[in-house]
Parts: structure tokens; sequence; C-alpha cells
């Protein structure tokens, strides 16, 4: 829950740092798992699935209720579109910088009003019975009154305790931010290497399923080739043996009948002829 978090100033550098904790879909901060998109904008991964849902709503009424996979939405921040593989919201990279940075923020946050912790008494180190009580500027390190005066600060520019606390105690939520806001960056930059070698790998199993579906459409289309080409050779094949056949036979005919057509006898001749409008079907083939 995003509340309030009594140890935080009211400095501009703690205020941008809570609205980068602060999801944009649900409008509280991140709740683990939390997920980091192509984009680099991150989500809590139940608000990611709740996009998701609402983007793909055939695709979830087909899964009955259970975790989708495949589909894409786009990004709430950027309109970025997403596109998830088989594992779904779930093959998303959780991002553990921005949840360890959510469990400092949390803990940092949580307070003891009924029994507030009593303050540490630092003592000096060189004058045991002396209480650090001063800040030499010039070392930067808090000191004593008797090292300013008889010790190794004498020379030093010295200020109260109390001025340089709180002067810090301004600086160090926006030094805080500064660090924080460059370790996402960090993490981003890695999230990009990542998320580009994720898309390679996907982009290259779509490949191979495309490349093995034609492969299997290449086989089935030769092999019904190879079919269709044996069937029409039978068929020539089984035509030229019976006209070979019917080719000899006539030939021989022929060869009788224009022997025979030379003869003067009538019943010869016609017995001949009657043979050869036999094979007359057969010639004009």
């Amino acid at each position: 829950y995003m509340g309030t978090f009594p140890w935080r100033p009211s400095g501009g550098g703690m205020d941008s740092l809570e609205k980068q904790l602060v999801c944009p879909i649900c409008l509280e901060m991140f709740q683990k798992p939390v997920v980091i998109l192509p984009c680099q904008h991150n989500l809590c991964r139940k608000c990611a699935n709740d996009v998701f849902q609402a983007s793909n709503p055939y695709l979830s009424t087909r899964m009955s209720g259970s975790v989708s996979s495949g589909g894409r939405f786009r990004c709430p921040s950027c309109r970025h579109e997403v596109v998830l593989d088989r594992h779904g919201v779930y093959g998303l990279q959780r991002n553990l910088l921005v949840e360890n940075i959510i469990d400092m923020y949390k803990q940092g946050s949580i307070t003891s009003p009924l029994n507030p912790p009593q303050p540490e008494v630092l003592m000096c180190e060189e004058h045991p019975d002396e209480k650090i009580n001063i800040y030499c500027v010039s070392c930067s390190a808090p000191t004593c009154s008797m090292c300013k005066v008889f010790g190794a600060h004498k020379d030093c520019e010295v200020a109260p305790l109390h001025t340089v606390f709180s002067a810090h105690k301004v600086r160090c939520p926006h030094r805080l931010y500064l660090c924080v806001s460059g370790a996402l960056c960090v993490s981003e930059c890695v999230s990009v290497s990542d998320s580009g070698q994720r898309q390679k790998s996907h982009v290259c199993e779509v490949f191979d399923r495309l490349f093995s579906l034609l492969e299997q459409k290449k086989l089935s289309l030769t092999q019904r080739i190879t079919v269709e080409q044996e069937e029409k050779l039978d068929y020539i094949r089984g035509l030229r043996s019976r006209y070979t056949e019917h080719l000899e036979r006539s030939t021989g005919t022929l060869q009788g009948a224009l022997q025979t057509l030379e003869q003067a006898d009538h019943a010869l001749f016609l017995q001949v002829t009657v043979v050869l409008l036999q094979y007359e079907p057969l010639l004009t083939v």
C-alpha cells in the first residue's frame, strides 16, 4: 500500500522516487512480483495479467480462467505493444532490483512510536570522556571540542553538529534518489540486452516452426507429384505396349496385302482387302 512514510522528509527527491515505485495500473506501490516490459516500464505481474485479460477477452474466455498464453497487450505508460510467448505474463522478466528497493523503502517506513529507540551517544576516540559535539568541515568528520582546542583538528574549520546534521538531512534523500535512479537506469540497460536476446530467440523459434512447416509441405507436394507421375507413366507404358503390338500385326498384314494387290484373281484380291479393312481403325489412330 502506498501510505505515508514518517522517516521521509518532504523533499522533492523522495517524492520523485516514490512516484517511480508506483504501478501505473493500480496506482499503489508495486506488489511483488514486479515484471519489466520490453519498453522498460514496470508493472505488478497481477496488473499486467489484468491488462492482458482485458485486451484479449476471447483468449481469456477460451482459457476458462487459467493462465493465458501467447497474445499481446499495450504498455499503459507508453502504448508500446508487448508480445507474449507461450508462458504469457509469467514469461516476462522480474525486476528484482525494483523489488529490493521496495523492500528497503518499506523497512525504512516502519516506526515504533510507543517505544522510540534511544539515540546512541558517540564518544571521541581520542578523548573517551568527551562527546562528539562538533563537525570538522575541513576533514568531513564529527569530532569533539577537545580535538578542536588541543587535538588533530585545532587548525581546521568546524561547525555545530546540529547545523551540519540539518544540511545533510536535506541533501541525503536527494542523493539517495540519484543513486536509486542510477541503479534503475543500469537495470533498464541490462533489461534491454536481455529483452533483445529473448526477442531474437522468439524470432528464431518462429522461423524454425515456419521452416519445419515448409519442409513438411515440400515433402507432401513432391510425394504427390511423384505418385501422379508414376500413374501417368504407367498409363503411357500400357498404351505404348498395346499400340506396339497392333503396329507389328498391321505391318505384317500390310506387307502381305501389298504383294497380293497386284494379283489379277478377283477372289484372292477380295480376300486380302477384307482383312485390310479390318485394320483400318487401327491405322487411323
